[in-house]
């Protein structure tokens, strides 16, 4: 008689079911109201989400966009950044923070992070910066606030502007200034796996600069002038928040900062139980309160740890495998290599994360990590 196998229950990556049973009620009266009103573009649901982000982010101004890529190409058309530009990008971040200077006409100038944090630095910038430099993206990544003061400091001095990609940091703070406050114009992505995500594609700008959220308002409704539906004052694109995405965001946003809670509490739980010797978290600045959109690790032979733990029921992700510098369609904007983000891209490992994740998960995690990383363990990690 064959003993049957019963195979792992699987950690998944990540799991928003349960995020939406919590505002089930408020979700559905959402998508009630939306049809029954039919304002799909625009509309009143756009502006009451557009009012509420710019209040919790702690702005004068918030416009919705259709998906942060966007976000960040309208900035910089709007402050004037194109042709014969170079934006300062760190080399560690999602494609989209370069292709969107690509796409506003600019150059990328690819810099190296810093090796404990994998964030932007003010040194960096200030080593990148020439006469042709307009602007400097400092990416919270992973949902970790940069050093915004210490870059501001340095590029003011420089006279360019300081943007926010803000896509991975849903309330996180710098000695309590929330991201997207501090630099020229916060840009923020709800792609549906964000700490705040839409049930599609969303995103949304939000400044201080009253001409500024003006110009990208005109430009990413097909350049239209202000009250005018037959104006066209500039060259523009489609990139409008649906009304539909709005409701969603409005419906899930109070429930943002217990889930930010959340999270910070199962970083901290991964922080007790990881083994160092065989996965180390990405530290955390001392100024920071990040909201942790993703739990990474830096591990030795990734590949075949992330192989082990896929045997094993984990589920994990990459952020990022390949740095932008790299990637066929960028690198002809690298000038050299970048040694931190090198090293870093080959290392970088993605836990499972989400605000519902529960201790025994961690535990099995951090368990199973610990036999695929661990020599003396790896025997045992079938």
């Amino acid at each position: 008689m064959s003993s049957q196998v019963i195979p792992l229950p699987t950690v998944p990556f990540l799991d928003l079911s349960a995020m939406h049973a919590q505002v089930a009620g408020p979700l559905d009266r959402a998508w009630h109201e939306v049809v029954a009103s039919s304002a799909f573009i625009g509309g009143p649901h756009v502006e009451r989400f557009e009012r509420e982000w710019a209040d919790y982010c702690d702005t004068a101004h918030g416009v919705g966009v259709a998906n942060g890529t966007d976000a960040l190409t309208l900035v910089l058309r709007g402050l004037g950044i194109g042709h014969g530009d170079e934006v300062i990008v760190p080399a560690n971040t999602f494609v989209a923070t370069a292709e969107a200077v690509a796409l506003a006409g600019a150059v990328p100038r690819f810099v190296d992070v810093d090796p404990a944090t994998l964030l932007l630095t003010a040194e960096h910038v200030a080593a990148a910066l020439n006469p042709r430099t307009a602007a400097v993206i400092a990416v919270h990544l992973y949902g970790q606030m940069a050093d915004m003061p210490a870059l501001l400091e340095v590029a003011d001095a420089a006279g360019v502007a300081v943007i926010e990609d803000a896509a991975q940091a849903h309330g996180a703070t710098w000695k309590g200034r929330r991201a997207g406050s501090l630099g020229r114009a916060g840009c923020f992505s709800f792609y549906p796996g964000k700490n705040l995500g839409a049930f599609g594609d969303a995103g949304a700008v939000v400044t201080n600069d009253r001409g500024l959220a003006d110009r990208i308002r005109s430009m990413g409704n097909h350049g239209r002038a202000a009250g005018a539906h037959h104006g066209h004052a500039v060259v523009g694109t489609n990139s409008r928040l649906d009304g539909l995405q709005a409701a969603v965001l409005s419906a899930k946003l109070p429930r943002l900062d217990a889930w930010n809670d959340a999270r910070r509490a199962a970083v901290a739980a991964y922080r007790d139980r990881l083994d160092p010797d065989g996965a180390e978290l990405v530290t955390v600045a001392r100024d920071a309160t990040p909201v942790h959109h993703l739990a990474v690790v830096r591990v030795r032979d990734r590949d075949r740890v992330r192989e082990v733990l896929a045997r094993r029921g984990i589920q994990t992700g990459l952020h990022y495998p390949v740095p932008c510098h790299d990637h066929d369609a960028f690198r002809r904007f690298a000038d050299g290599r970048l040694p931190v983000v090198e090293q870093a891209a080959a290392e970088v490992l993605s836990l499972p994360l989400f605000p519902d994740l529960t201790r025994d998960q961690i535990d099995r995690v951090c368990a199973e990590l610990a036999c695929a990383t661990t020599p003396e363990r790896r025997a045992h990690a079938v």
